[in-house]
């Protein structure tokens, strides 16, 4: 058995993006034997906002089944633009100092699993974790630092090399950092970390809970969509990186087709926005972030799924929710550029348009809407490349030292 602190700054029982990971992760690691703590954030993703019984002023202890979770106070501005998305992790990183240090001190993990973003809470936890003598490993879910360049919300060169410096020499400290996809792994490497150091786990989709329904989805009925109703579904987090508008305005290209019906369900800091734009087209349909038990149900719902992503960071991000996409055999419509991890991995099995491109999106969606959009099953197939089965167990081996630097959920 090894004892193993998580510290992040997302958790369950946030339903999507890397809170949904870190918590399964920690649940699996628990079900194996090993003693888990987590030092994390109150759940506040997608909408990034805190909501009862939980509080992001006060710090708190408690246990989900056999992981203990301490979670510590994080402000979050009531707008999420620009620099403002620094002062979550900052302020993260400030309040959890404290507490990580002393749990690190007191009960002196094997290993201490750091999960980026944020790597604001790293250097403390990399201090405290060398006294000890544990083992260090880094979790990159998001390159945060060139994503948040990529987007804007950073501007500057001499910023962006000094941010980039600093990132660097904080994974080189680390004793192995964990990349979510190829070209991740080789930014890392780029920024001078060994080779030999950096494994790919990509995210994974447990396949027993995640499975093609065999019948219509019961959200139809729910929803008032004819028998014949061809739905596109976006689900998800709804923030500037998913660049939903290119989405959007295909529906809006697409009113001439009134059996194609798009729903956006999820929540983030850009839904009330989209809503305010789009919601009067009578083709759309907006839904809040459905509940974890109907999950399955929800991703049944699709006719089509569409994942698109802003240009320039699909190499930076390997979306979360691709897995369950895939795992539930409908098709998929991705926009990605030919060279990027998305456009490589899914290549032969989703149907693909460049970045941005909204009159292409709406092309292919009236395509397959013609002819129903069939599935060949090849989404299960490659879904299978996620499985937790494979993945969450590569990880046990690594955070215990007993792993051969290998790749769990290669293509």
């Amino acid at each position: 058995m090894a004892r193993i602190l998580l510290y992040g700054m997302n958790f369950a029982p946030e339903q999507i993006g890397v809170g949904r990971y870190s918590g399964e992760l920690a649940q699996y690691l628990a079900a194996a034997g090993h003693d888990v703590l987590a030092v994390t954030a109150p759940p506040h993703y997608p909408d990034w906002t805190v909501a009862p019984p939980h509080s992001g002023t006060r710090y708190t202890s408690a246990r989900d089944g056999p992981v203990q979770v301490i979670r510590c106070p994080i402000l979050l501005p009531s707008r999420m633009g620009g620099v403002r998305r620094l002062l979550p992790p900052l302020t993260f990183a400030l309040f959890s100092a404290p507490a990580v240090l002393w749990q690190i001190l007191r009960r002196r993990p094997d290993c201490v699993l750091f999960v980026e973003p944020t790597l604001f809470s790293v250097p403390i936890g990399l201090l405290a974790a060398k006294l000890v003598g544990a083992r260090t490993v880094l979790h990159v879910q998001d390159l945060e630092i060139d994503a948040a360049f990529a987007v804007g919300h950073l501007r500057g060169d001499r910023l962006r090399r000094l941010a980039g410096r600093l990132e660097g020499a904080l994974m080189r400290r680390c004793d192995r950092v964990v990349a979510i996809s190829r070209k991740m792994r080789e930014r890392i490497v780029a920024k001078g970390v060994p080779p030999a150091a950096v494994t790919l786990i990509r995210n994974w989709v447990d396949l027993s809970r995640i499975a093609p329904l065999g019948r219509p989805s019961r959200y139809r009925t729910e929803l008032g969509f004819a028998d014949d109703a061809f739905v596109v579904l976006y689900a998800g987090s709804i923030g500037s990186k998913q660049a939903l508008e290119v989405v959007l305005d295909a529906a809006q290209a697409l009113a001439d087709l009134p059996r194609v019906k798009f729903v956006i369900a999820g929540g983030g800091p850009a839904a009330a926005r989209l809503a305010a734009r789009y919601g009067a087209l009578p083709n759309v349909r907006f839904m809040p972030l459905q509940p974890e038990e109907r999950l399955c149900e929800l991703l049944g719902l699709a006719d089509l799924h569409v994942l698109p992503q802003q240009a320039g960071i699909a190499d930076l991000v390997l979306p979360s929710k691709l897995g369950g996409m895939l795992a539930s055999g409908k098709p998929v419509l991705v926009t990605a550029e030919p060279g990027t991890e998305l456009h490589e991995f899914l290549s032969g099995v989703a149907t693909l348009v460049p970045a941005g491109d909204s009159a292409a999106v709406a092309r292919e969606i009236r395509r397959l809407a013609v002819r129903d959009a069939p599935s060949a099953g090849r989404e299960r197939e490659l879904a299978s490349v996620l499985s937790s089965a494979t993945c969450l167990p590569a990880f046990e081996r690594l955070l215990t030292g007993r792993d051969e630097g290998g790749v769990a959920g290669a293509s």
